[in-house]
């Protein structure tokens, strides 16, 4: 009987490469430092054009509000991006969420913490049934999101209308005001934690990033959420309930898609129907231009928080150089056509990375 002949060291060795996994990028070349350096070169030089950018009242504080509460959109869109889904109606969520808190603080005199409660709760439930409907029929994503959103333009508008004399429920509970005011410096012990340019909002968008960040790095069911973005048959033929996590996906962006019209309502100091109109191009810029996949499988939590950074100083910026909306509007579809190319060419270069190292 033949023995076995040793294999020479370096094609062992090369056989072992083959199998190891393929490490990550440098940090120095990271999307998200990229994003972070764009940001902060962007912010100063509309800080040197226009000294007024820096001034932490009048803009910054309204700029990181504004910025908080794109972030919790971009991160709703994001929930279902992760399994491959998108969601075309995540700002009839934020009105349909938005229009229970209001509706609870007028009739019922909720105190603001109860009313938040209600508001969630009303997100996830229509997120919930969206998904549900998809696991169910199997229909696309994009049709059933975009049903969805014609329904809810209705009966959103039908309920202020029937509920409410000028379509806004005005009522303000207790601290509501200093919510939308207030900035971080003005509960912490003077600089020590806080800014005057940090509004007290930013606290939402900070438990939305950390919460949904512990849930895809740390838990198990936010990686079957990946897994069944990445390949669906293969993930139900591993004994994972994808029906059941297409329903968790779509609650998720729901319940901060609600988060993010209560954050909305807030800052207006109303709450009306029209809340959540322009949620669509923020919520896929924002997480796309981070570096969530289109495709599933792939999410980054703080590439979302950076990508809207990014879209909100464009759009400030120039809006203070004299840029028209309509202009703007064309700048920000460059930028999300730029995205989505992007998206194409990770998906591309993903694939021949694992062709190769197989």
């Amino acid at each position: 009987m033949r023995t076995p002949v040793a294999a020479p060291e370096h094609e062992a060795g090369e056989a072992a490469g083959a199998q190891r996994p393929l490490r990550r990028l440098p940090f120095w070349v990271d999307q998200r430092l990229g994003l972070l350096v764009l940001t902060v070169a962007l912010a100063a030089l509309f800080g040197v054009l226009r000294p007024a950018f820096l001034d932490q009242r009048l803009v910054l504080f309204p700029l990181l509000r504004e910025i908080s509460t794109l972030t919790v959109v971009a991160l709703a869109q994001l929930a279902v991006l992760s399994v491959g889904h998108m969601n075309l109606a995540v700002g009839r969520m934020a009105a349909f969420g938005a229009l229970f808190a209001g509706l609870g603080y007028d009739r019922l005199h909720l105190p603001l913490q109860l009313g938040l409660v209600v508001c969630l709760f009303a997100g996830a439930v229509i997120g919930g049934l969206t998904g549900w409907i998809i696991a169910r029929t199997g229909v696309s994503s994009f049709v059933v999101t975009l049903a969805m959103d014609f329904a809810l333009m209705g009966l959103v508008s039908l309920l202020y209308s029937a509920l409410t004399e000028n379509a806004a429920f005005t009522t303000r509970p207790s601290g509501l005001l200093d919510l939308r005011s207030a900035s971080l410096a003005d509960i912490c012990a003077g600089r020590v934690c806080g800014s005057p340019a940090v509004p007290q909002m930013a606290q939402f968008t900070l438990l939305a990033l950390v919460g949904l960040g512990f849930l895809y790095t740390r838990t198990r069911m936010g990686r079957e959420l990946l897994l069944t973005g990445a390949n669906p048959k293969a993930a139900e033929l591993s004994g994972i309930p994808t029906g059941r996590r297409v329903i968790l996906a779509h609650s998720l962006s729901g319940l901060l898609a609600a988060l993010a019209g209560f954050m909305a309502a807030v800052g207006t100091g109303t709450f009306r129907a029209s809340i959540g109109d322009d949620f669509m191009l923020p919520s896929f810029l924002g997480a796309v231009l981070g570096g969530t996949l289109l495709t599933g499988g792939v999410v980054s939590v703080v590439g979302a928080l950076l990508g809207t950074s990014l879209v909100a100083v464009i759009r400030k910026g120039l809006d203070l150089l004299g840029v028209g909306l309509e202009s703007l509007n064309i700048y920000l579809g460059c930028v999300l056509l730029l995205a989505l190319s992007a998206d194409r060419v990770r998906a591309v270069v993903s694939y021949r990375k694992v062709v190769r190292s197989t």
